[in-house]
C-alpha cells in the first residue's frame, strides 16, 4: 500500500520514521512519499519537502513567510492528489497538518489517520470539531488523552503507548555508557556535564539559551556545559549566540548527550520527556518576551496546569517549570542548585520519574500503531 506521512519538526520526523520501519514489517510492499526530514527519507521515504522549509514559530515570523508557507501547502496538496496514496498519516504540527486533513476529507475519498494527536486539551481545544469532520482515526500517545477525547468529547481513540520509551530504550540497548569515550569523541573534557537543550526553532534558542548558559556558568568550574544543536539550525547560528562563552556543542548527539548528562536545563516539548526517560534531572525553562502578559494570557487560555509532558503525565509537578516571566537567570540557577548531585531535589525527582514512566506503559508503541493501521486498510480494501 502507499502511505503518505506529513511532518514539521525534528521529533515528528524521529516519530514518523520509526512508525514507517513498523508500517514495513506489517506491509512489505509498502511504499512512502513524505514530507519531513533526514530520518524519514532514510526510513524510505520519498522526501517531497524537508520539514526545515516549514518551520516557522511566532506571528511575526509566520506572516513574514506566508508565502512560501502557502506555496509549501499548495505543493503538498496537488502531491497527494497525483500520488493517490491509500492513507495520509499526518504527524502532530497541528497548523498545517489540520488543513492538509480538510483538504483530503474535501477532496478525496483517502482516510486520513493521525498518529500524535494535536494537543488540543492544552489551548484550541475547539479544533476537535475539525478532527471529528476530517479525521478518521487518531492514535494518541499520551495517556491522559484517552480522557480527553472519549470522555469529554465522546471521539473515540487508540492510546498506543509512547515511541519515546521505544526511540530511548533502544538507543540505551545499541549504546552501552561510555562517558570517557563520548568525550574524547566529542572532545569533551572530563568534568560532570550540565546539558543545554534549548529547542530546535531559532526563536527558541534566541529567547532561551543565552539565559540558560548565563545561569549554568556559575557551576563552570566544577561542570562544563555542552549544548546538543538542533538539525535544523546551522552551526553560526550557535556561535552568534555562544560568542564569548565556553560552551561546548554536539551535533547530532542528543541521546548521547542525554546519557552521559549529570543534570539539563530544557525548553518544553519532547526534549523534557526524553531527558526523564534518560533519569536525568531536569529544569525546564521557556522564556518568552512580554512575560508578565503572557504568564496571565497562560493561566486565562491554556486548559493545562503545567506545559512539560513529564508533569502532565505524572498529573503532579515532577520537574520545576520556569515559563515567561519566571524563566530567569536567578531562578534557574536556584532550581539547578536543588538537582545537582546533593541537591535536595535530586533524589525525588528521580523516583518521581520511575512513576511517570510507569504511568507511560510498555514499549511498543510503533509497531501497534502500525498494526491496526495496516488492519484497518486492508478491511477497508
Amino acid at each position: 500500500m502507499k502511505y503518505y506521512l506529513i511532518a514539521g519538526e525534528a521529533s515528528g520526523d524521529l516519530h514518523a520514521s520509526h512508525l514507517m520501519h513498523a508500517l514495513r514489517n506489517e506491509d512489505e510492499q509498502a511504499e512512502f512519499r513524505c514530507i519531513g526530514g533526514d530520518l524519514m527519507q532514510q526510513a524510505g521515504g520519498v522526501l517531497v519537502k524537508h520539514y526545515k522549509d516549514l518551520a516557522y514559530m511566532g506571528f511575526i515570523p509566520v506572516l513574514m513567510h506566508l508565502p512560501t508557507i502557502l506555496a509549501n501547502m499548495k505543493r503538498c496538496k496537488q502531491d497527494i492528489l497525483e500520488w493517490q496514496p491509500n492513507v495520509v498519516i499526518l504527524v502532530d504540527y497541528p497548523g498545517f497538518n489540520l488543513s492538509i486533513a480538510q483538504f483530503v476529507k474535501s477532496h478525496t475519498s483517502i482516510p486520513v489517520y493521525y498518529y500524535i494527536s494535536p494537543k488540543i486539551w492544552a489551548w484550541k481545544e475547539h479544533r476537535i470539531k475539525n478532527i471529528r469532520r476530517d479525521v478518521d482515526e487518531l492514535f494518541s500517545i499520551l495517556p491522559f488523552e484517552v480522557n480527553f477525547f472519549e470522555e469529554k468529547h465522546g471521539y473515540p481513540i487508540h492510546y498506543v503507548g509512547n515511541p519515546t520509551v521505544d526511540e530511548v530504550l533502544a538507543f540505551q540497548t545499541e549504546n552501552p555508557q561510555n562517558t570517557p569515550a563520548f568525550c574524547a569523541e566529542q572532545e569533551l573534557d572530563e568534568r560532570p556535564i550540565i546539558a543545554l537543550l534549548a529547542g530546535s526553532r531559532k526563536q527558541e534558542i534566541k529567547d532561551n539559551l543565552a539565559r540558560m548558559v548565563q545561569a549554568a556558568l556559575v557551576y563552570a568550574k566544577d561542570y562544563q556545559l555542552v549544548l546538543a544543536a538542533a538539525p535544523s539550525i546551522e552551526p553560526d547560528y550557535y556561535k552568534k549566540v555562544l560568542a564569548g562563552t565556553d560552551v561546548k556543542v554536539v551535533y547530532g548527539q542528543t541521546y548521547r548527550l542525554l546519557q552521559h548528562a549529570t543534570a539539563a536545563l530544557v525548553t518544553s516539548g519532547t526534549a523534557t520527556l526524553e531527558t526523564a526517560l534518560f533519569r536525568v534531572p531536569q529544569v525546564v525553562c521557556y522564556y518568552v518576551a512580554c512575560g508578565k502578559l503572557v504568564s496571565w494570557l497562560r493561566r486565562m487560555l491554556l486548559k493545562v496546569k503545567f506545559i512539560s509532558l513529564v508533569n502532565l503525565i505524572a498529573d503532579k509537578e515532577v520537574v520545576t517549570e520556569l515559563v515567561a516571566d519566571g524563566m530567569t537567570v536567578q531562578n534557574v540557577r536556584k532550581e539547578l542548585s536543588r538537582i545537582l548531585p546533593g541537591g535536595e531535589g535530586r533524589e525525588q525527582m528521580l523516583n518521581d520519574y520511575t512513576y511517570m514512566a510507569e504511568r507511560l506503559g510498555a514499549p511498543g508503541a510503533p509497531y501497534r500503531a502500525a498494526q491496526q493501521m495496516v488492519a484497518m486498510l486492508k478491511t477497508k480494501q
